[in-house]
């Protein structure tokens, strides 16, 4: 067995489903990190081992992707294995047969599932009927695999994460919702700022709360972006108007006036502040190109993270 395989009796991620990082333990996460960090350290090694030689990886795209796509492709090859990108017009899905079947028949082939669509009921009920793991690449309700790599990228440039105040500026979406599971599940205070009627959901944010309470953490809500990021170690933002939103931009760019991450907002932060996204980003929109561009933005490692935390991932799950 690779020094890099988990050792299955104390694996208890193995053959489970990623549907959510609300599912997974503030202990397990920190195991995924470990590995993450390890697999970084280790990369050459890691791919001499190939620890996950002869296995496979559907992934499904309903939407577009880069980082996902590429990052999750990369990761199985230098693990060892195999990726298949396919979108929904490629299969059956395409022509009306049923998310069960598919889900069945694909568990036949390969030993996991990646999907990337929009309703998170799809990636539900896909992992009802699999008998391999899914691994939800995002849809309109979580972005986990995000989550994972901005918890590496906070935690490899601050030395830690118990403690950290991470401030999130712009809209309550999948992202944020992700964050606030990966935030509390690493006894962080998350700060975030939405306009009114951007607020993230409140079932996510009880169970992110329910979380906080045996780490320690702490979720706190705010309408002015100042107010969330005062003292900040990290500030946050993402796109004001994601994948399937586009008839809603004009009026996001008129309700997020105010929002953008730009110098004046990033002076309210610690002087050592990171600056993250999770890209694709629109400079001018919500962060200005002075910030994204400048020295303390660390969103590239962070896309870089995305290869190492879903390496981990993938060798936790179908290893």
């Amino acid at each position: 067995m690779s020094a890099l395989q988990p050792k299955p009796w104390l694996n208890p991620l193995r053959g489970r489903d990623f549907l959510s990082l609300g599912d997974v333990s503030p202990a397990e996460v920190e195991a995924l990190l470990d590995l993450a960090e390890e697999l970084k350290k280790k990369r050459g090694a890691a791919e001499g081992a190939a620890p996950l030689a002869g296995k496979t990886l559907a992934m499904i795209f309903d939407k577009p992707s880069t980082r996902t796509r590429v990052s999750f492709e990369a990761g199985m090859i230098q693990l060892g294995g195999h990726a298949l990108s396919l979108s929904r017009n490629e299969l059956q899905l395409g022509r009306g047969e049923t998310l069960a079947d598919t889900a069945r028949t694909l568990s036949r082939y390969v030993d996991g599932i990646l999907i990337r669509t929009h309703a998170h009921a799809t990636v539900v009920e896909l992992a009802r009927h699999a008998t391999v793991p899914v691994i939800n690449g995002l849809t309109d309700l979580f972005h986990p695999c995000q989550a994972l790599a901005d918890l590496l990228t906070l935690r490899e440039k601050k030395g830690r994460l118990a403690g950290l105040k991470l401030a999130y500026v712009g809209d309550g979406n999948n992202v944020l919702h992700s964050l606030l599971h990966a935030a509390a599940a690493a006894g962080m205070h998350l700060a975030v700022a939405t306009p009114p009627g951007y607020e993230p959901d409140p079932g996510v944010v009880a169970e992110a709360n329910q979380i906080a309470q045996t780490t320690g953490a702490r979720l706190s809500f705010f309408h002015d972006p100042e107010a969330a990021v005062r003292g900040a170690d990290a500030v946050y933002t993402d796109v004001w108007a994601s994948m399937g939103q586009e008839e809603e931009k004009e009026r996001r760019i008129r309700d997020f006036q105010g929002f953008q991450v730009d110098a004046n907002l990033m002076s309210r932060a610690k002087g050592d502040a990171l600056f993250l996204h999770c890209l694709p980003a629109y400079r001018g929109l919500e962060v200005s190109e002075e910030v994204i561009d400048g020295p303390r933005s660390v969103v590239f490692d962070q896309a870089e993270n995305r290869l190492h935390a879903q390496k981990a991932l993938l060798l936790t799950l179908l290893g």
